[in-house]
């Protein structure tokens, strides 16, 4: 059986955001394929979309390596999401259903009620969830799937801290529900940008690893395929 390359691909992604493949480290073919179970052809395939997506660099005489993202283009991807990010909740605005509204309303009551006791890490998971209901809610497929990676980007070069008041968070996420829901699609986008400029400031960048050392990987919990590989 043919193990689909988004699959992998999806499995590769999440290690390398998880910090199972260090800045730098070389990623054979022959290696991942072992790892994932799975046969080359897909690897392949996965390498190059994570390619185009910014987390593989194709190097002289080395092959695929996991990238090694700079200060700036860290720096850049909090401006990109702050433009983003508005513009989805603009179209949810404009284009959100009654189902988009429920789930919406719903993220909220829970994470005031976790905020009220100190979620921690369910209120990141919470936050995370509101904003991809957000962004479906946008009906705007090109949107979705930047976002989508901007997420995967944000988590691998960012740790975003739990704000010291997330009940201020939250009372600003129900504000942008009640302007999605009245159709305000300024208020939203209004509302949407201070919510990601404070975002923003509760983002610590993450320490890279050491770049170059190949092979250099901790256990990675995927396993796409428990089938004997074949190449």
């Amino acid at each position: 059986m043919r193990i689909p390359a988004h699959s992998v691909c999806t499995a590769i992604r999440d290690d390398i955001v998880a910090g199972v493949y260090e800045r730098g480290t070389r990623l054979t073919e022959e290696l991942l394929a072992r790892r994932y179970g799975v046969s080359r052809v897909p690897v392949r395939e996965a390498l190059r979309t994570l390619e185009a997506e910014g987390f593989v660099v194709t190097r002289r005489h080395a092959g695929a390596c996991v990238a090694e993202p700079t200060e700036q283009d860290a720096a850049d991807l909090l401006e990109v999401r702050t433009l983003l990010e508005p513009l989805a909740a603009a179209r949810a605005a404009q284009r959100r259903t009654d189902a988009h509204l429920k789930v919406l309303r719903g993220l909220v009551r829970l994470g005031q009620e976790r905020a009220r006791r100190g979620g921690g890490e369910e209120l990141r998971s919470l936050d995370a969830w509101f904003h991809e209901t957000l962004a479906q809610a946008s009906a705007s497929p090109g949107l979705i799937a930047l976002l989508t990676q901007l997420r995967h980007k944000m988590a691998w070069m960012y740790v975003e801290q739990v704000p010291a008041v997330p009940e201020r968070t939250w009372a600003g996420h129900a504000a942008v529900v009640d302007a999605v829901a009245r159709r305000d699609m300024e208020r939203a986008r209004a509302l949407t940008t201070l919510d990601a400029e404070r975002a923003a400031s509760a983002c610590r960048p993450r320490i890279a690893g050491t770049a170059g050392r190949a092979g250099r990987v901790r256990d990675s919990q995927h396993a796409v395929n428990r089938v004997g590989v074949r190449n």
